[in-house]
């Protein structure tokens, strides 16, 4: 968190960010819904109330630098540098997502409630204790994964000289499957239910839809999905891991 203060820019433009995206989705809803007073099962604030929340989740989750950092110092031959600190490597970049989301939370909550009260939005907010709950602790083990996947992601290149294919696939995968575009609900339901299948699907659409007051029914069926797929990929970690260490020699490559 003493880190993030260095950086003061930076907490500038991911408010910024968090701005433009619901002015971006604001201008566009509002069209839309000139022309018709519900879209799918939404509401025009209805509709807003998910774009500030999904737009909040999706800004705290800052993991791919984890993916990009490690990717350079294995082939600059720093990587040694988490191989002696008294730490596990993994626990450590953790450790610093979790600095970072503690950091930026109050800025990206401010930035986002500035919007309700600029646009005077209805925010719709589910009052369903149980389903808050649910939805919480699924954004946090969405962020858990992303921490892991980023993390799996650079440790292929102690197997593979660049991993720019496989980060290309998973923003691609992100932009579309967590919702932030347009929400999955307004998809045809063979297409969701495929989407069901990934754990972007859980990471911030789910959440969102369940804070917003949609989709109850899937709540504890999500926390588990989400949940198992953090417990695969910690598994595939650990032998990635295992194997692929042996190859790395502390020299740039």
């Amino acid at each position: 968190m003493k880190t993030q203060l260095v950086w003061r820019a930076d907490v500038i433009f991911n408010m910024v960010f968090t701005i433009t995206r619901i002015i971006f989705a604001y201008l566009l809803w509002e069209m839309v819904f000139q022309q018709k007073e519900m879209v799918g099962e939404f509401t025009f604030h209805g509709m807003m109330s998910y774009y500030i929340i999904s737009s909040f989740l999706s800004q705290l989750e800052m993991s791919e630098g984890i993916g990009i950092e490690i990717h350079e110092r294995i082939r600059n031959g720093t990587f040694s540098k988490y191989l002696v600190i008294p730490v596990g490597v993994e626990k450590y970049f953790m450790a610093m997502e979790l600095g970072i989301v503690l950091f930026y939370v109050v800025f990206d909550f401010i930035a986002a409630m500035v919007w309700v009260f600029i646009f005077r939005i209805q925010f719709v907010f589910t009052a369903d204790n149980g389903v808050i709950v649910c939805a919480v602790v699924m954004a946090v083990l969405g962020m858990v994964f992303m921490v892991q996947l980023n993390y799996f992601l650079g440790l292929l290149t102690l197997k593979y000289q660049g991993i720019g294919t496989f980060l290309m696939i998973k923003n691609n995968l992100m932009a579309l499957i967590t919702g932030t575009i347009i929400p999955l609900a307004l998809f045809p339901e063979g297409i969701v239910k495929m989407m069901r299948l990934l754990p972007f699907y859980y990471v911030t659409y789910l959440p969102a839809m369940l804070l917003s007051g949609k989709c109850g029914e899937e709540a504890w069926m999500g926390l588990m999905a989400i949940g198992c797929w953090c417990l695969a990929m910690q598994f595939i970690i650990h032998g990635t891991w295992k194997k692929y260490l042996r190859k790395y020699d502390g020299v740039g490559i």
